[in-house]
Formats: C-alpha cells, structure tokens, sequence
C-alpha cells in the first residue's frame, strides 16, 4: 500500500520509515520520514466527509489565495503528485501528504491561559488573512455541520420518534433543551446580517502547531474549512478551553468555566479579527459560547433519543451524560457572563 502510494510523490517507500502519528479521530494518520524530508500521510475518513476532491480543491484555492497574498504565512496544503494532483487513490480509499512542520508540537488539552490566547491568535489570523476571500468558492465538505436550526429540527423530529422510556429518563435534559430556546432564535435572526467567511470550524486546541516557545506557529486539520460564520470558531474554543473537564467527564462539579481562559481567548481572537468583524459580529463574540456548547447538548439529546445511532458510546447513558455536561457547562457559561456583566444576546 505504501509503496504504490508514496511512488505517486516519486518516494520509495523502501527508504523512509513510516509510523502512525498523532490522536485524531478522523482520519488515519501516518508520518513519514525520508532521509531528511518529513511528511504527514493521511487517509481521509469518507464516511464523514463523503466528497474528498472537494476538501482538495477548497484547499488548493486558498493555498492560491494566499500565495499571493500572504507568501509568508505557514499554510500546510497537499504536496502535490508527480502528476500535479492533490489526492491518491489506493484500494478504494483517498490519500494526501502533507508537509510535517518541522520544531513544531501540538497538544491535547489546554492547561495554561496562554495557549488559549496562542491558538484563538491562530485561528483569528486564519480568517482575518482570508477576510478579502470570497467564501463562496469554497465547497461545503460538511453540509450544515453548525446549522443550528437544522439541529433543532433533528431534536424537535426525535422527541417524536423516541420510546416513551428515553423519554421518560431524559425528561429533565428535555425541558432544559427547551428552555435554552432563544439560543435558536438569536442564531435564525442571523441570515443576512452577518458575512459568511472562510473559517475553520474546528477549534479544538490540537488543531493548532506551536514552537518550542509554545508560541503558536499555525492551524492545522483544514478539512472543514469552508464558509460559515465566525462564531462557530469563537464558540468551539469557548466550548473546548474553557471548562478543565471535557464533554466525557461525569463528575457535573469538575465541569466550570474559567474566566481568564474566557478573556485569552477573547483577546487572542480580537487581536487578529478586531479590526475585520464588522459591528453585528462583534456584539455576537460571547454569544458564540451559548450557540456552540447549546448546539453540542442539543445534538448529544438527540442522538440519546434515537438509540444512540451517530456518536460511539461504551456505556449505557453516555450520551445522556454528555448532555448534562453541556448543559452544566452552559449554565456556568451563562452565570459567568452574569457576574461580569456581559451581553451575550
């Protein structure tokens, strides 16, 4: 398999060294070394992204865009086959090399407010050199991924199909989902009052290369760039940084929000985009928090209710447990905007 795959980029598997890399979920993930060249080999997962050429020509175009506009920032696109194509195709399967950044490391959990800051930096400094690009070249390679209101029909669609039993256990998760209502109602005023832009979608911290210096060094995981608004950024870091304990943790008391991640994050992303987001955007910052973690408990309810058919789980009620853990969170997000003063919307 390697071989015919690594020929296409006139390396000889023979001679490089080749061992699985990294912690994501997605798609597999090998790295490469070759004498003195490093690469990053993937296998795109088309189960969840279902048209791969179209990841491949969204990336080409704003590899393009930006070597022309910005030749210095650190993009890492495709290499390219000998035969100029940004894809292989072995066994039924889809392939990509990408460069490996060398004196760079990436992390999995934010322990510090500075990486924080680092990464809503990078991913600002992403849309913000992508500000004058015309999103709407871009490809959907996950349609509807943060449609809130989309997510709330799936929700409204389960309460009527799901076993009086689900029902009955989650009955309390159900009234909160509800109660959080206006949270889809902010995000279906939003069509025509705020640009789509060319973001990245998934925040998360390992999404974001850091030197030696833990100074961040660029974003990484460009699959679901493609149009969108800028709060589902802001908000997947909100949901992702801000609490110690992650979606998993059972413990609803480890599960808070931690002001001075709040603030890094904010001034991280505004030192990038302060002057790009126009008025409208910027009085939805906060907002953004409500919108992600609500869409997260909505969409782990939901697939409770549906017997569990689209997130893995390993126990009984875990997808129950994972909505408590959003709706704690967002509880401790709203409190915490209470207390500072804040208008989230």
């Amino acid at each position: 398999m390697f071989q015919t795959i690594l020929s296409a980029y006139n390396l000889n598997a023979d001679n490089c060294s080749i061992a699985p890399f990294g912690s994501g979920l997605i798609n597999h993930t090998w790295k490469i070394s070759c004498g003195n060249e490093q690469y990053i080999l993937q296998r795109i997962n088309t189960a969840v992204f279902k048209s791969p050429q179209d990841i491949a020509d969204n990336l080409v175009a704003l590899q393009e865009y930006l070597l022309e506009t910005a030749p210095v920032y650190l993009f890492a696109a495709p290499v390219a086959t000998a035969e100029n194509k940004h894809l292989v195709i072995n066994d039924g399967h889809y392939y990509r090399l990408l460069p490996f950044v060398k004196n760079s490391h990436s992390i999995d959990v934010v322990t510090e407010p500075s990486q924080a800051y680092e990464a809503a930096r990078q991913f600002g400094k992403f849309s913000r050199l992508l500000g004058d690009f015309d999103a709407s070249k871009l490809k959907y390679t996950l349609p509807d991924f943060h449609n809130l209101s989309l997510r709330d029909q799936q929700f409204q669609l389960a309460l009527k199909n799901a076993d009086a039993e689900r029902l009955h256990i989650a009955s309390a998760e159900i009234d909160a989902v509800k109660g959080y209502s206006p949270i889809t109602q902010t995000y279906n005023s939003l069509t025509g009052t705020i640009p789509l832009r060319a973001i990245h979608h998934d925040t998360k911290i390992n999404n974001v290369l850091f030197d030696a210096d833990d100074k961040g060094l660029c974003v990484i995981d460009l699959d679901t760039v493609m149009p969108g608004y800028y709060i589902s950024d802001v908000g997947d870091m909100m949901r992702t940084y801000l609490s110690p304990a992650n979606e998993e943790e059972q413990d609803l008391d480890s599960v808070y929000v931690r002001e001075d991640y709040l603030k890094a994050i904010h001034n991280g992303y505004m030192d990038e985009m302060g002057d790009v987001l126009n008025d409208a955007e910027k009085s939805l910052f906060y907002y953004s928090g409500k919108f992600m973690i609500y869409m997260q408990a909505m969409r782990f309810l939901t697939d409770y209710l549906n017997n569990d058919i689209y997130y893995h789980t390993t126990y009984p009620g875990q997808n129950l447990k994972r909505t408590q853990n959003q709706l704690r969170l967002l509880d401790e997000l709203i409190k915490t905007y209470q207390r500072l003063g804040i208008d989230s919307k």
